[in-house]
């Protein structure tokens, strides 16, 4: 990098390390100034909150490589803005209404504890061996390919640069999110997510300029037939029907056929945007339905940017590595692999100073993303474990508590490095078929559980442990098979199926079981679910909700709505 670079990004970390100490002098009082940030964040911050959280290792390494490997087939998953407003319009009231701090508090109100404690154990043992490795990994891997620095000398040892990048990046967050808790995650998003759209627009608008503009992109993506590769690069699958800017593919695709694309994107989106701990704890900190739930509808407007920031540009990269520049008879540009693209675009295309405000935003997505993660994972286990274990303790203990929990997810993480850098890509691919294998159990289970009063809490821990057992059952059997084949029973009917039709399988099997367990068990008194299921809500709860939205928030979702509808007739 430049120097120009070095300063612009010394200035980025300073205006942060200023956001960190202005959140540091607003001391936490309890549990709900620590990780619902006082439940007074308003729509700004929980907007900027969501968009900054969910942008990690999947968009900065995985949605531009998709891109240049696969064009438009991974867009289904950014184009969830409707989901959002989901959770906005539908969840929110709900959530509200039962003044929860966790999502599986909210599944103890509903269901009861057993399904709580099994929710909270899926969840803080799948943030810290995926969400929190895979973003680990990944900053280690991005910054050591964009710094291109192999080695540092350190007391005449050699380095390798992706430990410092690594480890750096774990105590960094680790120390703000430890002493600021979900104010430092909230007020540092404000910060982080504008600098991430400028510098990742940047590359967007200098890349289509160097290629020659959206039309020569479109030309050359649309003449590009979906082809997929085996590790030997030899071709697996080839359609001259589809093409790399179609977003819906053919039925025999062997990853993202139509079929299974639609609902099964849904279903995680639904899982991810609408029950998670690490999305929905954003929302929560709201001050109030309104603000919880205009905070969704900006956080949905920026959802409708990953695919231009970092899909895109991926398609861009492949472009161009297959236009021939006239004057060197060489390609424009030459990719190691897929997934350096955005990496690639940042070292070769920026002008100085540009470079250095994009690798600020990546160190804000990925900070912010890990900072989230800590958080979350912290209060499941403060919230949901340890307030069972010591129940009567004062806030002032539960807020140390959960300091140290914050602490010592900081540790296994930084742990579970050494792990992630051996098995690298192979441990990679394998955590992002984990959601969707998590989220059809789960997604089931709330939503049968808002829809009826009559799903009894059996059938929802069933459904939850059901759901768990037959998604791991698979990760399972893919980790033992890898790339061999079998031609037995549970082969074909486990691993052989496409990921997305075992997902949405899955789903409808939970859902059928749930509503056969809960015909032959009692159902909870609706009393005391009261206002946590569809039709239950209290006059003076529909009206408190009515009176949390006006015309303008319903126009602003329908823009949302409209642009999404556009955006897949286009490239249908």
């Amino acid at each position: 990098m430049a120097i120009l670079d070095w300063i612009v990004l010394g200035l980025f970390v300073l205006a942060l390390v200023g956001v960190i100490l202005y959140t540091l002098r607003k001391k936490d009082k309890d549990t709900s100034d620590y990780f619902l940030a006082g439940r007074d964040a308003t729509w700004i911050a929980i907007g900027a909150s969501i968009f900054a959280s969910n942008i990690g290792s999947e968009h900065l390494v995985g949605l531009a490589g998709a891109g240049a490997t696969s064009g438009m087939a991974m867009a289904h998953w950014e184009m969830h803005g409707w989901l959002i407003l989901l959770l906005g319009w539908l969840f929110v009231p709900f959530y509200a209404r039962s003044g929860v701090f966790t999502m599986p508090e909210f599944l103890e109100k509903r269901y009861n504890s057993r399904s709580r404690s099994f929710l909270s154990i899926i969840s803080i043992v799948s943030y810290i061996l995926t969400k929190v490795a895979v973003t680990v990994y990944a900053g280690g891997v991005v910054f050591k390919d964009v710094f291109d620095i192999e080695y540092i000398t350190i007391f005449n040892m050699d380095i390798d640069f992706f430990w410092i990048s690594a480890i750096g990046l774990v105590v960094l967050t680790g120390l703000y999110t430890i002493f600021g808790g979900m104010k430092a995650v909230l007020y540092t998003s404000v910060l982080q997510t504008p600098i991430l759209l400028f510098g990742s627009i940047a590359i967007l608008v200098i890349g289509l300029t160097q290629l020659g503009g959206w039309a020569d992109m479109m030309e050359i993506v649309r003449s590009t037939d979906v082809k997929y590769f085996n590790d030997a690069g030899e071709v697996i699958y080839h359609s001259t029907k589809d093409s790399m800017a179609n977003l819906i593919r053919s039925p025999g695709d062997p990853e993202f056929p139509w079929t299974g694309v639609l609902l099964g994107s849904a279903i995680i989106g639904f899982w991810y945007w609408c029950t998670d701990q690490f999305i929905v704890q954003r929302v929560l900190s709201g001050r109030d339905q309104k603000q919880a739930r205009r905070g969704t509808i900006f956080g949905a407007y920026l959802k409708l940017t990953p695919v231009f920031i970092f899909l895109i540009p991926g398609m861009i990269a492949y472009a161009m590595t297959q236009k021939i520049d006239p004057e060197t008879q060489l390609p424009l540009l030459n990719l190691a692999n897929n997934d350096a693209a955005f990496s690639t675009l940042v070292k070769e295309l920026l002008p100085k100073g540009f470079t250095g405000i994009v690798i600020g935003g990546i160190l804000a997505a990925l900070m912010s993303s890990l900072a989230s993660l800590f958080n979350s994972s912290a209060m499941l286990f403060t919230v949901d474990f340890y307030q069972k274990f010591r129940p009567n303790a004062t806030e002032k203990h539960y807020l140390t508590v959960g300091r140290l929990a914050t602490v010592v997810i900081v540790i296994l993480g930084i742990l579970w490095i050494p792990v992630m850098k051996g098995l690298g890509k192979v441990l990679y691919a394998y955590l992002q078929d984990v959601q969707s294998l998590l989220a059809p159990g789960i997604a089931a289970v709330f939503l049968l559980g808002v829809v009826t009063k009559r799903t009894t809490p059996s059938a929802g821990f069933v459904g939850l442990v059901v759901g768990f057992i037959l998604g791991m059952l698979r990760l399972g059997m893919k980790v033992y098979y890898g790339d061999a084949t079998d031609d037995g029973f549970f082969f074909n009917l486990i691993v052989a199926p496409n990921w997305l039709h075992y997902e949405i399988a899955l789903f409808f099997i939970v859902i059928v079981l749930m509503v056969v367990v809960s015909m032959f068990t009692a159902a909870k008194d609706p009393a005391s679910i009261q206002g946590l299921y569809f039709g239950s809500a209290s006059p003076e709860q529909r009206a408190l909700t009515r009176a949390s939205w006006n015309k303008w928030d319903v126009i602003s979702s329908a823009i949302i709505i409209a642009f999404i509808i556009g955006f897949y007739i286009y490239f249908w």
